[in-house]
């Protein structure tokens, strides 16, 4: 599992740093999540295939989590794209795109597929035999979700010395990887255990920005192996937090604690600030394994 940030940062780009947008591959996918302006141009700088991108994922509607958006959406155009698009974010993100579109006369010649969430639950909104991907409903000013991806339980690795051992026919070790016990040479039915090894532990990656405090997500997200929650203030602002619906490096490490997740990484941080290492030490104070997020940072799991 390989987190590529693009931005993290809150409310407006600058000069060295970008809003969220970040690239999760998972098991042989690679999910685009958010889009924030310059994301394309992130892309490029950090050599991601704009083809290998499928399904997006968009938060809620600020503009610091979407209005990358319809400029990427464009640029796959002129890169005469041919493959679906899938677009899942709140209602209203296929009008806000679709309108950009028809009054540019730009559409795409390659399908969009919007999908328009509505649930205030959380809900199974993608999945095929590798990834199941979650929604995390978030407290914001407006309609917001993370996202929990995970990877399904892969096949069983053989163990061709006990299966040659065991006099069991090269035709059935696909059956044996797919976890069934098989009849060998002799007629006799060997327990699949006997010859295969257990797949790797399936991983986990939660994104949750924007959002308050909120403890309900806690058992959505429980041991997961990375959680990424938004930090967008230090304690000493943590009334601005509570106005503005965001939360603080602290409050983000007592989920983490809770969820009794494995690692933390905090990001979506407030342009006020200049030393980021404030963040890990706060949030430290409550949980061990803490990362910060940094435009261009890959972290490899």
């Amino acid at each position: 599992m390989r987190l590529t940030i693009l931005g993290c940062y809150s409310a407006t780009p600058r000069t060295l740093n970008n809003t969220t947008s970040q690239v999760l591959e998972i098991n042989n996918h690679m999910f685009l999540i958010d889009c924030g302006e310059g994301t394309q141009v992130q892309l490029r700088k950090h050599k991601i295939k704009f083809n290998r991108i499928k399904h997006i994922f968009i938060s809620h509607l600020h503009g610091d989590h979407f209005f990358g958006l319809v400029g990427l959406i464009s640029t796959f155009r002129l890169l005469t794209r041919e493959a679906d698009l899938h677009i899942y974010g709140p209602k209203g993100i296929k009008e806000a795109i679709t309108l950009q579109l028809k009054l540019s006369d730009s559409w795409t010649n390659y399908k969009l597929c919007f999908h328009e969430l509505t649930s205030k639950k959380s809900e199974l909104i993608f999945h095929d035999d590798k990834v199941e991907v979650y929604t995390i409903p978030l407290d914001h000013r407006i309609y917001t979700n993370g996202y929990l991806f995970k990877e399904k339980e892969g096949e069983r690795k053989l163990n061709i010395e006990a299966a040659h051992e065991a006099n069991i026919d090269v035709a059935y070790y696909r059956k044996l990887k797919q976890g069934y016990d098989v009849e060998n040479e002799d007629g006799v039915l060997i327990d699949n255990k006997a010859v295969t090894f257990p797949s790797e532990t399936p991983k986990s990656y939660a994104f949750c920005s924007d959002t308050k405090y909120k403890e309900d997500i806690i058992p959505l997200i429980k041991n997961v192996n990375v959680l990424y929650h938004e930090s967008t203030f230090l304690e000493k602002h943590a009334h601005y937090a509570e106005k503005t619906k965001h939360a603080t490096a602290k409050q983000a490490a007592n989920i983490a604690r809770q969820a009794e997740v494995k690692t933390l990484i905090l990001g979506h941080y407030s342009t006020r600030y200049d030393d980021l290492s404030l963040f890990k030490n706060e949030a430290s104070e409550v949980f061990n394994n803490v990362k910060l997020a940094k435009d261009g940072k890959v972290f490899n799991f």
